[in-house]
């Protein structure tokens, strides 16, 4: 969407903070030995104290409040029985809605202890998402996104997932301009404009170039033997550094 009122930006940072708020409070509550259901159960409870609304079941019909993706599992994973171990890799994506407004927001985590080839995946992931944050302002291409993630990843010897992206968001989950790729592409000439609201979304891979989808109909995959992390902010486009609605209370 493009913000037309301060009240709409005020909407956004609501819904913003309670999507971040909840990724902080479900990273501050993992443990070993829980499942994945019961770490989606926190979120359930937190975004219902907030009023808010998961927007994976309100949209998809998705079957989780949150998408919780362990180890080859990268995205979209449904909460369920599985436990979750020490040195394990999970990635949490929260998305809601309030108000008719929506958020998104996203990252992944270690269970201690960390090995030296996950916490350089997350490092860099995260560095990428930075990286790229720092680029977009009014006017420029949105291919400036990809630019900044594939050097990143280039700089620490990491792929990039090219099919999952970056997309527009704000009055529906995922809205124009839809799928922003994570790698340069000179002939995309869409341009990034004040107000636009995006998120930014890298995945970083010690291999994997894309994820295919498993048996379930939802989860994504990286082909064996490879993982990937992922973190996202929704943002909103302004002729200088953009405003990021997803940042925790904490920060």
């Amino acid at each position: 969407m493009t913000l037309e009122t301060e009240a709409q930006l005020e909407a956004l940072r609501k819904i913003g903070k309670i999507v971040a708020n909840c990724l902080q409070h479900m990273a501050q509550t993992l443990e070993p030995g829980m499942s994945t259901r019961e770490l989606d159960a926190c979120a359930t409870r937190f975004l219902d104290l907030h009023g808010a609304r998961s927007a994976p079941r309100l949209v998809y019909n998705f079957p989780g409040t949150t998408c919780i993706s362990v180890n080859r599992a990268v995205a979209h994973g449904i909460p369920g029985e599985q436990k979750l171990m020490a040195g394990d890799l999970v990635n949490i994506d929260v998305s809601a809605e309030l108000d008719g407004f929506f958020a998104d927001t996203g990252s992944s985590f270690i269970v201690p202890p960390a090995s030296p080839l996950k916490t350089q995946i997350c490092q860099a992931t995260r560095e990428a998402l930075e990286t790229a944050m720092k680029q977009v302002r009014s006017g420029e291409n949105l291919h400036v996104i990809g630019r900044a993630i594939e050097k990143v990843a280039a700089r620490h010897s990491l792929s990039v997932i090219r099919n999952l992206g970056s997309h527009g968001v704000g009055r529906a989950l995922h809205e124009e301009p839809r799928f922003i790729p994570p790698y340069f592409d000179g002939r995309d000439r869409r341009r990034l404009h004040e107000n636009m609201v995006i998120t930014i979304e890298p995945f970083l891979s010690n291999g994997a170039r894309e994820v295919e989808t498993a048996d379930d109909g939802w989860t994504l995959l990286t082909p064996e033997p490879y993982l990937a992390a992922q973190y996202e902010h929704t943002m909103v486009i302004t002729r200088g550094e953009p405003i990021i609605l997803t940042y925790p209370d904490a920060v």
